[in-house]
């Protein structure tokens, strides 16, 4: 007899599991794509359920973000598997049934309907549902608080040196929790690399390959949205390593002025860092492109899109220009942040009422997590 398998090959395969994880994702920003990471981490495949407008009316108030905005957002989110649009706002049995799901995953927050109730109620009673922390210090609460309020606490300080000043190593612990090491974007901090190696915990990926055609694109990519995830797909197509600068909050706020920009610089990295076709981020990137910049990062083309440019912008493109390296692609979407603040500021009143709801709830769970936290240390 002659053995053709190995030990290995013998090895009855393991049936993949599948997690489901639901919920608005309005104005998805890098709180939520944490829990979607960690929701993945407990399985193999993820299918995201995105509740449509009319339901999150219902349930919960009005939207910043149309339906098609969401699930497109959602869709850009690395760690998803498959989307499912218009995803019951109360989750079933049923609903897991239908897509071959092992168990459903949620934040370690109540999730009540109109009438009163647990929306997860039916799974927890049949043993298929679990939990993952709660991403501190980000809901999209706060960042319409930000909007309404025209506060700039958020804002990130820069260092002496002018490099920016990263977060505190306790707070990116808690971001990296159900980090996977083999996936994700590697990161680079522009002027501080010795601090990188914090960030490593969130994103940790591969160096481009001597033969990969290296694309750059640069902006404040405010408000991560999907008008953002869509030029970022596009800048994606002319290359094989996409490199995104994100420009510090000092200089955002000399283009755009008052509060802007809304999301301080850690938390625009985060969100761009969850885009399926970013590869690495410089944090921090300097506004000039210069020659030295694109023969260190190996950059063939240097990409802007057609939207939201001063004319001080662009300056910062005259050597790209000027090398032949230069790709101005249409946008894929009109979407802006200047948009998405106008959609806060028209629907002030109900966003307020919606906000003193759920600030109340945000503040009870922050302050129970932070004493669980004071528990183990």
């Amino acid at each position: 007899l002659v053995r053709t398998t190995t030990m290995a090959d013998e090895t009855p395969k393991r049936k993949p599991v599948r997690v489901w994880a639901d919920g608005c994702f309005d104005m998805m920003h890098y709180g939520h794509s944490n829990a979607l990471r960690q929701a993945k981490s407990l399985g193999d495949f993820l299918v995201v359920g995105v509740h449509s407008d009319e339901e999150i009316r219902k349930h919960k108030g009005p939207t910043v973000m149309k339906e098609e905005e969401r699930y497109a957002a959602v869709a850009a989110c690395k760690w998803v598997d498959l989307v499912v649009k218009d995803a019951p706002y109360v989750t079933s049995l049923k609903v897991l049934d239908e897509h071959n799901i092992d168990f459903c995953v949620h934040g370690d927050d109540e999730s009540i309907s109109a009438d009163g109730t647990d929306t997860y109620h039916e799974v927890k009673s049949a043993g298929r549902f679990r939990t993952v922390p709660r991403t501190l210090g980000v809901s999209s609460t706060d960042l319409v608080g930000r909007m309404l309020l025209l506060t700039k606490a958020h804002f990130s300080q820069l260092n002496p040196d002018g490099s920016p000043s990263l977060p505190h190593h306790d707070k990116l612990r808690d971001i990296s929790e159900g980090n996977d090491p083999r996936s994700g974007p590697k990161t680079i901090v522009s002027q501080f690399i010795p601090t990188s190696r914090k960030i490593v915990q969130f994103a940790e990926g591969r160096e481009p390959n001597p033969t990969d055609v290296v694309v750059y694109i640069d902006g404040s990519f405010d408000l991560f949205h999907v008008g953002h995830c869509l030029i970022l797909e596009e800048a994606k197509k002319l290359g094989d390593y996409l490199v995104v600068g994100v420009y510090h909050d000092q200089y955002v706020n000399t283009l755009k002025h008052g509060n802007y920009p809304i999301m301080n610089l850690h938390e625009r990295v985060l969100s761009v860092l969850s885009c399926r076709h970013v590869d690495e981020v410089i944090i921090g990137a300097p506004a000039l492109i210069t020659k030295e910049t694109i023969e260190t990062m190996r950059i063939r083309w240097v990409v802007r899109g057609t939207v939201s440019y001063s004319e001080e912008e662009e300056k910062n493109y005259q050597v790209p220009n000027e090398l032949g390296l230069m790709k101005i692609i249409k946008s894929p979407s009109e979407l802006t942040t200047s948009i998405v603040v106008e959609r806060i500021l028209k629907n002030r009143l109900q966003f307020e009422d919606r906000n003193k709801k759920k600030a109340a709830k945000e503040t009870a769970i922050a302050l129970r997590q932070v004493q669980e936290l004071n528990r183990t240390e």
